[in-house]
């Protein structure tokens, strides 16, 4: 086989800088690939592997392709990640984290620290907090989960799970909240057990402490928290359908608005706290660009898909009800002002003073972790903690609150 030439340059610099190349002659380095962005230090790249993007970036310690070649495109990968093999594009691998054989990562991912997954697994607008582990043969789109204090105390997804995340409307308004932002960032809460060979039926919003019994389809929300679920198996039939009823607006719309509610909590926990820690790291400032990147990318796919689902509503308002027709017109006029609800300074002045509480508790700690971002978030003080959540969760709630007074006849969060 024969190199391109900028590609044969390409690969002889990184020979040079010390990166390990077993087969050099057997990889593909895109013409947009910046070397500069691949760190010499421990970094391996296994035979048949392609990387492509100008945004790529491959920390310290990465290992790329041991159990298969590997499709790299425009990701950002942190020190000591594995990418065993499959593909993986416009996502963000922080330290640690790893992703077996068979792996479809499409855009808009992150995986947290020491985050996992095993053989054949299938993510696309999907995130990962620190240590959730993901079995094999899943399909788990459009999620954020959390949960767990370490890796063998971790929030997991059994084998063959698979997250629904297409209506029978033909609608993607489906992403699923499993624990959350707020609290799931202090590392502190319970983990989450999905069991395998079951399913989860997009949007929906789970307790931090569950546990679901394997095979168990869930349909509905579990906000309680340490509850074993074991999931009740439909009757069968056959019932007449009838496209464009909506009967479940109200639930679509304020699990959708939590979400984004959740993703401006975790951007401007990225902003705040996660910007100070990734600075003192190769690659650093390139990584949290990337996390900001697919956040950006994350809350315009909900919008989009709430959008489209708008319009579909009000498309097939003929058939609802006159209170329902109304909740329709009115989603759909007020649905771009989401846009504007999802900008991450709120310029909430009590948000602004939990924020600067935590910031300053969190700069007592810091320093003697130097950079250690788990070790640091864990060595925080109840109070501390306390704190970050209030300054999180009032953000949540007050676009949440913000949403429901802009789309008064949907009855958004009055429970």
């Amino acid at each position: 086989m024969e190199l391109r030439p900028a590609c044969l340059e390409k690969v002889t610099r990184l020979l040079e800088k010390g990166v390990r190349i077993p087969n050099p002659l057997s990889i593909d380095i895109g013409d947009d690939v910046s070397v500069d962005r691949i760190s010499p230090q421990g970094v391996i790249i296994y035979p048949g592997c392609r990387i492509y993007g100008e945004k790529t970036v491959i920390s310290a310690g990465a290992r790329i392709g041991y159990e298969g070649p590997v499709t790299i495109e425009n990701c950002q990968v942190g020190q000591n990640v594995e990418l065993k093999g499959g593909f993986f594009s416009r996502s963000v691998f922080l330290k640690g984290s790893s992703m077996g054989l068979g792996a479809q990562v499409r855009e808009a991912c992150i995986l947290e620290e020491e985050a996992s997954g095993a053989h054949c697994v299938g993510l696309k607008q999907t995130i990962l907090f620190p240590f959730v582990t993901l079995g094999s043969l899943i399909n788990f789109c459009d999620c954020l989960m959390a949960g767990g204090t370490s890796r063998r105390n971790h929030s997991e997804v059994g084998s063959s799970y698979i997250h629904f995340n297409f209506t029978p409307e033909g609608d993607k308004t489906t992403p699923s909240l499993i624990g959350d932002v707020p609290r799931g960032v202090m590392l502190r809460e319970a983990p989450i057990f999905l069991g395998g060979q079951g399913g989860m039926v997009g949007p929906l919003r789970m307790g931090f402490g569950n546990v679901v019994g394997a095979g168990s389809i869930l349909r509905k929300d579990y906000p309680e928290e340490h509850k074993l679920i074991l999931g009740k198996a439909h009757a069968g039939g056959v019932w007449g359908f009838v496209p464009g009823v909506y009967g479940g607006l109200t639930h679509v719309v304020e699990n959708n608005i939590a979400y984004l509610a959740n993703l401006v909590a975790l951007e401007l926990w990225y902003r705040w706290v996660r910007k100070g820690f990734l600075d003192k790291e190769e690659f650093g400032a390139a990584v949290w660009e990337g996390l900001l990147e697919t956040l950006a990318l994350a809350k315009e796919e909900r919008v989009k898909r709430l959008k489209a689902m708008a319009e579909k509503a009000v498309a097939s308002g003929a058939r609802a009800d006159e209170r329902h027709r109304a909740a329709r017109i009115e989603l759909s006029e007020q649905i771009g002002s989401l846009e504007g609800l999802c900008n991450p300074e709120t310029g909430d002045a009590l948000a602004e003073e939990y924020r600067e509480a935590f910031l300053a508790d969190l700069a007592g700690v810091s320093p003697a972790r130097s950079g250690d971002y788990i070790g640091c978030i864990q060595d925080l003080s109840l109070d501390a903690c306390n704190k970050g959540v209030r300054w999180l969760q009032r953000v949540v709630s007050s676009l949440c609150r913000k949403a429901s007074e802009s789309m008064p006849a949907l009855g958004l969060f009055r429970h």
